[in-house]
């Protein structure tokens, strides 16, 4: 049965940059990135160094072929909204990008998979998070 997964930003970085081993994702697995990520690695692209910029952007441009862009839609903007005022009323305030990701991930019921510790991505409710190690 194919594993429905999000990838975050953090992991297309950390494949791009061959930090992680290809088989993280396998062809079987139904792959979705939220447009708040593209955006983020697009962010990416712009800002590094012109003889960077072509790979970087047909690393992108596969993944793209590849995964399904989930657009931030009135169902993500609901659950963006909950994750936001529970942040809040918790005192553990995150990234609006952090959470349009994490509340993507979880209208669309799938797994969300990162390498960012920093996010806590774990603690928030109803969230699935899959954690990764990046090799040095």
């Amino acid at each position: 049965m194919a594993r429905r997964l999000m990838l975050d930003t953090s992991v297309l970085i950390g494949l791009q940059r061959g930090r992680l081993p290809v088989e993280t994702v396998t062809p079987h697995d139904d792959v979705a990135l939220s447009i708040v990520a593209v955006a983020e690695y697009l962010l990416g692209v712009e800002l590094a160094r012109p003889q960077y910029r072509p790979r970087m952007q047909q690393f992108l441009d596969a993944w793209l072929d590849r995964a399904a862009v989930l657009p931030f839609d009135e169902e993500i903007l609901s659950t963006h909204i909950k994750l936001q005022a529970w942040t809040h009323q918790h005192g553990c305030p995150r990234g609006q990008h952090d959470l349009i990701i994490a509340a993507t991930a979880i209208a669309t019921d799938r797994v969300l998979v990162t390498l960012d510790r920093k996010a806590r991505f774990e603690q928030l409710p109803g969230l699935r998070v899959q954690l990764l190690e990046s090799a040095p």
